[in-house]
Parts: structure tokens; sequence; C-alpha cells
């Protein structure tokens, strides 16, 4: 589950950034999530290695517990990635607040 959702993740936010001006540095979230999804995907293979056919029978339990990691992973990323345009305020929103410029 935490592959498909990381996966997911990594697709939507291409998409975005394909189709977009990328103005909000929409090119830093694709890279994290398909890092995430990398890292899945060799976790994935290690654990098949280890367990074989039943990688692909896990008990309900441990799917609902590998989506919610998914979905903490996938929120974590999002608010990784807000915290940076906090920080670099690429259309400088921020700035004009704080020093009272319009």
């Amino acid at each position: 589950m935490t592959l498909l959702i990381a996966i997911f993740a990594s697709v939507v936010s291409t998409v975005v950034w394909y189709n977009g001006k990328n103005e909000l540095r929409v090119d830093i979230l694709c890279w994290m999530f398909w890092g995430a999804s990398l890292m899945w995907f060799v976790d994935a293979c290690f654990e098949y290695s280890e367990l074989g056919a039943a990688y692909f029978t896990p008990e309900p339990a441990v799917m609902l517990n590998d989506g919610f990691l998914g979905l903490y992973v996938t929120a974590l990323g999002l608010v990784v990635w807000v915290v940076f345009l906090l920080v670099k305020d690429p259309k400088g929103t921020i700035r004009a607040r704080l020093f009272g410029k319009k």
C-alpha cells in the first residue's frame, strides 16, 4: 500500500508540474514523491525476497498499517514542501505582507 500511495502521489504531482508554470516549485514535490516511491519499491523487493509469494497476500491489519504509513509519508512530504515554500517565498507574498509592500 505504501508503494501504491507513493506512486499515485508521484504521478499526480508530476502531472501538476508538467501542466503548470512551476511558480510554486512543484518540481521539489515531484522529486520527494519519486524518491519515496523508489524507496518503497526497494523495500518491496527485499520483502518479496524474504516472503516469496506470501508478499502478495498480506493480512488486513498489515494492509491498513501500510495504508496509514503511506498517507503519513505523503502528508509529511506536503508539509515539507509547504515549509519550503514559506521559506523561499517564490511569489514574494510573505515579504510583501511583512514589510508592507504591495
